[in-house]
């Protein structure tokens, strides 16, 4: 099967609606404010960039969340895991400089392709192979790199503004001191209502005219130009393949989820041909999002925080039916409200990341991969990511050729278990 067997989507509903808590709804509308209040501005920069007319900027944002939204709820339910189907950011930002120098059907073309050699690859088991020898503290590391951006900056502006985001921070470990009432009320949502109050009481919040407008999808016909193959095919494929998705496979594996790789992956594919149809570029898996509706925010138990991601997924749909509306509602508050609310839901990720990264094998590996992921940098056209993976497995292959001893018996252990 291409896709891993899960649950009765029906059956899901059922444990969801049984056991649905404020923590659940509460976070996944952190993941979605965090998903939706800076990348939104994004897409429509690149769009503006890019040469786009107002309906197609409005049709690439309704495919981006529509699909989303849509498949991150079925993901939840299909796996009852915390995963969240979104796009590539980095891509709509290198979408931003190239746009203007192609037809708009060449680029939908273009990201065609990409779900197509996404999808053979899922088919073949390429993808899961690969996936499965990557040592998981190497991948932690680089886990680790990629959100502790998302830490400095929650701290960098408690810091900066201590009269409201700094009030934040400590309103919300007070609360989480109080086990037994933190798990009846999220710290994180007595947060956001401290700062959106104290945001209210020092005139920060901007007065936006909303004009009540529903987005009207246009439908887009793909061609294909090997210009466009090669300058947006090509790297938009290495950030879906070894930056996006594995990001999110990473956060999973670091809260000890089983995790669906070829559904991670097929999903996905499916949506670049979606989305394209719209003017969207590819879906992915998103790596912060699913961190924040994978953390503690969500609620203690973990076989429960699939319904913080499904809400996610519902908030994400309603966001694309109205993604004009919501465009101008999210410029209410400022940039750095959103940074700390990402920090803070995702707080729990980052210890259970580090300790996983750096308190057994592979540390050396798992080091380089960590300060790799940091720079942020990209090399020909591939991001940081994808290169931390590559030189921690190399600096572990070198350095560390015992724990890959280890590492190949376990797997066969495994293979051996699964066989019998």
């Amino acid at each position: 099967m291409i896709m891993e067997k899960g649950y009765s989507l029906r059956e899901s509903l059922g444990v969801l609606w049984g056991n649905l808590t404020a923590a659940h709804v509460g976070t996944g509308l952190v993941a979605t404010l965090f998903s939706t209040l800076g990348p939104g501005v994004i897409v429509l920069n690149a769009a503006k960039s890019g040469g786009l007319t107002d309906g197609q900027a409005v049709s690439w944002m309704f495919a981006l969340y529509a699909f989303g939204g849509i498949s991150t709820m079925f993901m939840s339910l299909r796996y009852r895991i915390p995963v969240v189907i979104a796009y590539s950011i980095p891509g709509a930002i290198l979408l931003g400089k190239v746009l203007n120098q192609f037809q708009l059907s060449d680029a939908v073309g273009a990201y065609m392709l990409v779900g197509l050699v996404t999808l053979l690859l899922t088919w073949s088991g390429g993808i899961k192979k690969v996936v499965d020898h990557i040592p998981v503290p190497i991948m932690l590391g680089m886990v680790g790199g990629v959100l502790l951006s998302f830490g400095v900056n929650m701290f960098s502006a408690a810091i900066k503004t201590p009269s409201i985001y700094g009030v934040m921070l400590v309103l919300f470990f007070i609360t989480l001191s109080f086990k037994r009432f933190s798990q009846k009320v999220p710290p994180i949502v007595l947060a956001i209502v401290a700062g959106v109050a104290l945001l209210a009481f020092s005139g920060l919040l901007k007065p936006v005219p909303l004009t009540i407008e529903f987005a009207k999808p246009e439908f887009i016909f793909p061609t294909i130009t090997w210009a466009a193959v090669l300058n947006i095919s090509v790297p938009l494929f290495f950030l879906v393949i070894g930056v996006q998705n594995i990001q999110a496979v990473g956060v999973l594996m670091a809260e000890n989820y089983k995790v669906p790789i070829n559904a991670m992956y097929w999903v996905p594919s499916i949506g670049a041909f979606i989305n394209g149809f719209l003017g969207g570029h590819p879906a992915v898996t998103a790596g912060p999002s699913t961190a924040i509706c994978a953390s503690s925010a969500s609620g203690e138990r973990k076989d429960m925080r699939f319904i913080a991601a499904f809400f996610e997924g519902v908030f994400w749909f309603t966001f694309a039916l109205s993604a004009k509306i919501a465009l101008d509602a999210v410029k209410v508050v400022p940039a750095e409200f959103t940074a700390v609310l990402a920090g803070l839901a995702m707080f729990d990720v980052f210890g259970s990341a580090f300790k996983g990264a750096f308190s057994g094998q592979f540390k050396s590996g798992a080091v380089v991969a960590f300060f790799i992921a940091i720079t942020n940098l990209s090399v020909l056209n591939i991001g940081a990511p994808f290169w931390a993976i590559v030189f921690g497995v190399v600096t572990s292959l070198v350095v560390e050729k015992g724990d890959f001893l280890y590492f190949k018996k376990v797997e066969a252990a495994k293979t051996e278990a699964a066989q019998a």
